[in-house]
């Protein structure tokens, strides 16, 4: 691939960007850390690799300022024999200390960031120390297994947060009419109005991620098939297909969008800001929330939860978690299964009604 090529296409930019990021994390840690994310290179992806260092780093930090045997060790300068001195103990020391800390961040050590976890995030962090010394194990370059013996803290399941038909028909009336906007939020209102409804409907016919969402091209797009090109975590390109009602939404904003002229590297980015740069994932996340806010206030709405009322209406429709799976990108059929539980409870709750004992 040329340079020209490469400065124009937004995932090969991303995916230098990401990489950038985890050598910079990576200086700070063990040797044994580099090779770990050798190791698991071919079977992760950049992301899931770079949340592994956060949590890798925070671990060490912890170890080096709250551990005596090792509070005299630079964090760098941790060795395999440091790492056999790593008990169960000091795993569950940590997961109480992941509860509230703070950290230097990683680009600015005189910044300091605090920070907060729940049982979710503390479990994400021990799965990330379980990979870690499983891997390292395997490899013999240390002769125990210490994360094996901690147990994963409790998780409560949260109720998923879903978005009813009604509230989908007043959010798009909304992004239409712009009557429950501020005056400020108006006078950007007439220059953004058929972006925003093409991005909300788009999220909402289609179910794609936010991360997705960004990185479309107006080249990605074929209207003679009512198609789309992504790239799905890890890399993988799919063609994903919409209905007429949000093709028609689609032509009407690319018609309007073809009149604006992009910054240089950004000529073929489907959504614009009005910096005329490709929208990022914080932008859109803001958009969602701006609109979704006066729809249903009480429900906190982001991109995610607009793919999850996707995942709800086509399994309401369809009743096959395999093709509901599919469209969303789950790898994991477990995964749908558990997002898509209530479901079957409303089901059972209609199948209730249906036998009748007696006549009235």
């Amino acid at each position: 691939m040329n340079k020209g090529n490469f400065e124009n296409n937004y995932q090969d930019n991303l995916e230098a960007s990401l990489m950038m990021k985890l050598r910079t994390l990576i200086k700070e840690l063990p040797l044994q850390c580099e090779t770990f994310f050798r190791g698991i290179e071919p079977t992760t992806s950049i992301k899931t690799r770079i949340a592994y260092a956060f949590d890798l780093r925070t671990f060490f930090y912890f170890l080096n300022t709250n551990v005596d045997c090792f509070t005299s060790l630079s964090i760098k300068g941790f060795t395999a024999e440091d790492l056999e001195k790593v008990t169960p103990l000091h795993i569950e020391q940590f997961l109480e200390f992941l509860s509230y800390y703070t950290l230097p961040h990683y680009l600015d050590c005189s910044i300091i960031i605090p920070y907060s976890n729940n049982n979710a995030g503390k479990s994400r962090k021990l799965s990330t120390l379980r990979s870690f010394f499983k891997y390292l194990f395997k490899k013999r370059i240390i002769k125990t297994n210490p994360a094996l013996l901690v147990d994963m803290p409790k998780i409560h399941d949260k109720p998923i947060i879903r978005m009813e038909v009604n509230e989908i028909v007043n959010l798009l009336d909304l992004v239409e009419q712009g009557e429950k906007l501020t005056k400020t939020q108006l006078r950007y209102h007439k220059y953004t109005k058929n972006r925003d409804l093409a991005i909300l409907i788009l999220l909402l016919g289609t179910g794609i991620r936010v991360s997705e969402c960004v990185g479309l091209d107006i080249s990605d797009f074929d209207f003679s098939i009512n198609g789309f090109k992504i790239t799905r975590k890890g890399g993988n390109q799919v063609i994903l297909y919409f209905s007429q009602e949000v093709a028609d939404v689609l032509k009407t904003y690319i018609t309007e969008r073809k009149d604006i002229i992009p910054l240089e590297g950004h000529e073929d980015a489907l959504f614009l800001s009005l910096q005329k740069r490709r929208m990022s994932v914080s932008s859109i996340q803001k958009l969602v929330r701006k609109y979704t806010q006066k729809i249903t206030p009480l429900k906190k709405i982001s991109p995610h939860k607009l793919r999850s009322t996707y995942g709800t209406n086509l399994y309401r429709e369809t009743g096959d978690i395999y093709i509901v799976a599919d469209v969303l990108g789950h790898k994991d059929i477990n995964t749908t299964k558990k997002h898509y539980a209530a479901i079957s409870d409303d089901q059972r709750r209609k199948a209730a009604q249906v036998i009748k004992l007696r006549e009235e």
